[in-house]
């Protein structure tokens, strides 16, 4: 495939048949049908098997600490509001270690792009239960099962308010591609919750159950009803896929309002302030 965001002779250090492959392979494509340069994105991550996720995309990339992708994010985007940020891991990364920091991503509307591969365990770390494991589930770790419930990352967004919620399947590489070119185009924070089977460590979590357990939201689905979408990031006998929530109340993104007293326009990186004017800035904002 000719794509600018290939990067030629790259070793993948993934399991043969890992879902990782898929979204990877989606992920690029995507970018390249929103004819975006690759000097122009930065992708952001943390730790873990679907964080080294940057490291094979021919574009700028930030690897981080565990749990610490969206603060990064936040700062890039806020730094330099022409870039395209992307903030992509996995489910324990963003979940369990980062979870306190989604929260104030969402809150805060930064205009970044949050991909979180979602697969039910913790890979890197040979397969303990992550936030997202089912219960019941034994693992590794917890070999009489997992006594808790699991995360809701779509119930989560949706009841905070968050700009764009969405889930896919990686096995279904035509939708995933066409919510995360959505998502990139929306103005404010995006998540994207994406299933993804681990096939060395997630026997239960496979692709068939996903496919078994899955079911796409109709045309006449309302996106902008946020009881609506509620209701249906609580589905768990069978998932929902497709684009859950939109909240159109939500049109001034995080670094816009950093700049909004501010008669100079420039980016963050291009600003010359003395101490006494950022701290009047810093006064205005309160």
């Amino acid at each position: 495939m000719n794509n600018k965001f290939n990067l030629n002779n790259q070793d993948i250090a993934w399991c043969p048949g890992c879902g990782n492959f898929s979204i990877l392979e989606t992920v690029k494509s995507a970018l390249d049908e929103l004819s975006i340069e690759p000097k122009n994105i930065v992708m952001v991550s943390g730790i873990g098997q679907a964080a080294k996720m940057p490291q094979y995309i021919n574009s700028n990339f930030f690897n981080g600490l565990h749990g610490r992708a969206l603060p990064v994010a936040t700062a890039i985007k806020s730094a330099n509001r022409d870039l395209t940020i992307i903030a992509e891991s996995g489910e324990g990364d963003m979940y369990g270690e980062g979870g306190n920091h989604l929260i104030h991503a969402i809150r805060r509307n930064v205009n970044i792009t949050n991909i979180v591969h979602n697969n039910m365990i913790y890979g890197l770390t040979k397969g303990q239960a992550s936030p997202t494991t089912q219960k019941g589930m034994k693992t590794t770790l917890q070999v009489f099962g997992v006594v808790n419930e699991p995360f809701n990352p779509m119930a989560v967004a949706v009841s905070l308010g968050a700009s764009f919620v969405a889930r896919a399947f990686s096995g279904d590489k035509e939708q995933t591609k066409e919510i995360i070119k959505q998502a990139v185009l929306h103005k404010g924070y995006s998540i994207i919750d994406i299933f993804q089977p681990c096939v060395s460590f997630n026997k239960i979590n496979n692709f068939k159950w996903f496919k078994d357990n899955c079911y796409y939201l109709g045309k006449d689905y309302d996106p902008y009803n946020q009881v609506e979408a509620f209701k249906k990031a609580l589905e768990t006998e069978k998932f929902p896929l497709g684009v859950l929530y939109i909240n159109k109340d939500k049109d001034i993104p995080f670094e816009e309002k950093l700049v909004a007293y501010d008669t100079n326009k420039d980016p963050l990186f291009k600003k010359k302030r003395d101490l006494e004017k950022v701290k009047s800035l810093l006064k205005t904002m309160k």
